[in-house]
C-alpha cells in the first residue's frame, strides 16, 4: 500500500483537493451549534445526495413512456435484483426530505437564523424548498398510475385557471391538449435534469452563504440583532468558543432512518385509465392538508385560494427576513412567531390528517363544471335535460366547451350534432376513439340514451342534423 501515499502526493500537487477542502471541514462553528438542534440542514442534503444516487439507478430501468412506465415500476418492484429497495429508499428519502427541510425551516426561524446578516441564505432555503416540492410532485407523476394520472388533471385545471397566461400553460405542462405520452415524457425531463440542475446550484449557493456568514449561533435571550456590532461579536465568539465543523458538527448527519427495508416501494396503484371518472385521487403527505382543504371549502372558494393562495405564501415566506431582520432571536422572546408556527403546523397537520382518513376528492367545478348555457336547456324534453346533466356531473367540459366556455383538449360539443349521428354519437361515447377514452364501462345505458339526446340538440337552427350516409346499393332500388 506504499503506492498510496504517491498518488495523494500526485493528486493534491494537480488538484488541491486538501487546500479546498480543509478550510471547509475545520470551518469554525459556535460550540453549542454542532448539536443535534442544527443537523436539520445537512441532513436534508445527506437525503439530496442519496436521492440522486438512488434515481440514478433508477432512470437506467425506468422507461418514461406512456405504454411502458408502468410496466417498468412492476419490473422494479418484482423482478430486478433489489430494485424494490432502490424504489423504497428513493421514495422514503423523497418523503424525508420535504419533512426534514421542513422541520429545518421551522428551527432556522425559531433560532432567528433568518435575521441579519443571513437573509439572503433563508431566501435561497425558501427556493430550495420549493424546488423539494416541485421534484417530490413530478416524481409521483412518474409513478404513472391512477393517483398520478388524474393528480396531474388536476394540476393541469389548477394552472388553467392562472390569469392571462392559463391557456398557454396547460398545453407546455402537458406537451399538448391531453395528458399523453409527450406528458410522461415533460415531466421525466423536469425530474432527472431540470430540476436537480436547479436544486445543485441552490445548494451551492446555500452552502457559500454558510460558509461565508457562518452558522447561527444558539440564540441567547436578550442578546439581540444590531447591524452595526452583530458581525463582530460572532466572529469573536466563534474564535473563543468554536468547534471545527468536521468531525464535532458533521457526525451528528452520520445517523439516519430509512423506512425501505421495512415498508418497501409504495405504488404504482393501477393503470392509469382516463375513463375511470369515479375516483379519489390522492396526493403524497406533503399535498395532503391542501386536498383536504379543497374537499371541505365549497367550490366557488377553489380559484381564489389557488391563484392568489400558494402565491401569496410564497411572497411572505420570502419577506419574513426583510420584515423582521433585527431584535430578538430566542423563541423565548418571540411569543408571536411561536404562536404563529404552533398555529400553522396544527392547522397543516390536521388537514393532513383528514385527506388520509377520509374519501375526499377535490370538487374542481370552478374550471370545469361550468353552467350550461340557459340557450342550451330552453324548451328541451326531460330526456334531453338529464343528458344536460351527465354532461355537468360528469365532468365532460373538463376537455370539450360548450358556448365557448370549457376545455379545450376535445372539440366543441356546439354543433356536434351535424358532424356526427346518433349512432356515431352513441359509438364515441362508448368505443371512444383519437383522443378520447371509452366510457361504455361507466356510464348506464340510460345515462348513455340521455347524453345522447341532449346532443343531438347541439346544432344551430338554421343547419339541419347529421345523417347517415345512403350504401349505393340501397339507392338503386
Amino acid at each position: 500500500m506504499s503506492w498510496l501515499p504517491f498518488i495523494g502526493r500526485w493528486l493534491e500537487e494537480r488538484a488541491g483537493l486538501n487546500a479546498a477542502l480543509t478550510p471547509v471541514l475545520d470551518h469554525p462553528v459556535p460550540r453549542r451549534s454542532a448539536s443535534w438542534w442544527y443537523t436539520f440542514g445537512s441532513a436534508t442534503l445527506a437525503l439530496f445526495v442519496l436521492q440522486i444516487a438512488t434515481g440514478i439507478c433508477l432512470a437506467l430501468v425506468y422507461v418514461p413512456s406512456a405504454d411502458k412506465a408502468y410496466d417498468s415500476l412492476l419490473y422494479l418492484n418484482y423482478e430486478a435484483p433489489f430494485g424494490w429497495f432502490l424504489r423504497a429508499a428513493h421514495f422514503w428519502g423523497s418523503n424525508a426530505m420535504v419533512a426534514v427541510m421542513t422541520l429545518h425551516m421551522i428551527q432556522v426561524f425559531l433560532w432567528g437564523a433568518h435575521k441579519y446578516p443571513r437573509e439572503m441564505t433563508w431566501v435561497v432555503g425558501v427556493l430550495l424548498f420549493l424546488c423539494t416540492l416541485g421534484m417530490a410532485f413530478s416524481g409521483q407523476i412518474m409513478r404513472w398510475d391512477q393517483d398520478a394520472y388524474w393528480g396531474l388533471g388536476i394540476g393541469a385545471s389548477i394552472a388553467a385557471r392562472t390569469p392571462f397566461i392559463g391557456e398557454s400553460v396547460v398545453p407546455f405542462i402537458l406537451g399538448g391538449p391531453i395528458i399523453a405520452g409527450r406528458t410522461l415524457s415533460r415531466v421525466f425531463t423536469a425530474h432527472v435534469f431540470l430540476i436537480p440542475g436547479i436544486l445543485i446550484a441552490l445548494v451551492g449557493l446555500h452552502l457559500w452563504l454558510v460558509l461565508r456568514l457562518g452558522v447561527n449561533e444558539w440564540p441567547m435571550p436578550g442578546r439581540l440583532v444590531d447591524r452595526e456590532t452583530y458581525r463582530q461579536r460572532y466572529e469573536d465568539d466563534v474564535h473563543k468558543d468554536g468547534v471545527p465543523f468536521f468531525p464535532d458538527a458533521a457526525r451528528k448527519d452520520m445517523v439516519s432512518m430509512f423506512c425501505a427495508a421495512i415498508f418497501g416501494p409504495f405504488g404504482p396503484h393501477g393503470v392509469p385509465d382516463p375513463s375511470i371518472i369515479d375516483t379519489a385521487p390522492k396526493p403524497d403527505f406533503y399535498f395532503l392538508a391542501l386536498f383536504a382543504l379543497f374537499a371541505l371549502l365549497p367550490p366557488w372558494t377553489e380559484t381564489v385560494l389557488l391563484v392568489f393562495g400558494p402565491p401569496l405564501a410564497i411572497v411572505l415566506l420570502l419577506a419574513v427576513p426583510f420584515l423582521a431582520g433585527t431584535g430578538e432571536k430566542s423563541w423565548k422572546r418571540r411569543p408571536v412567531a411561536v404562536l404563529g408556527v404552533i398555529l400553522i403546523v396544527l392547522t397543516v397537520t390536521t388537514l393532513a390528517g383528514l385527506g388520509v382518513v377520509v374519501p375526499w376528492s377535490p370538487v374542481m367545478s370552478a374550471w370545469s363544471a361550468l353552467p350550461t348555457p340557459v340557450a342550451y336547456v330552453k324548451g328541451r324534453t326531460p330526456l334531453e335535460l338529464q343528458g344536460a346533466l351527465i354532461i355537468q356531473n360528469k365532468q365532460c367540459r373538463n376537455c370539450h366547451s360548450l358556448g365557448g366556455e370549457g376545455g379545450r383538449r376535445g372539440p366543441a360539443l356546439d354543433g356536434v350534432a351535424t358532424r356526427q349521428t346518433r349512432d356515431q354519437l352513441i359509438r364515441q361515447v362508448l368505443q371512444g376513439s383519437g383522443n378520447m377514452p371509452a366510457y361504455g364501462k361507466n356510464l348506464t345505458p340510460a345515462e348513455v340514451t340521455a347524453l345522447v339526446a341532449f346532443m343531438q340538440t347541439l346544432r344551430p337552427d338554421n343547419q339541419p342534423p347529421a345523417r347517415p350516409s345512403v350504401a349505393p346499393a340501397a339507392s338503386a332500388r
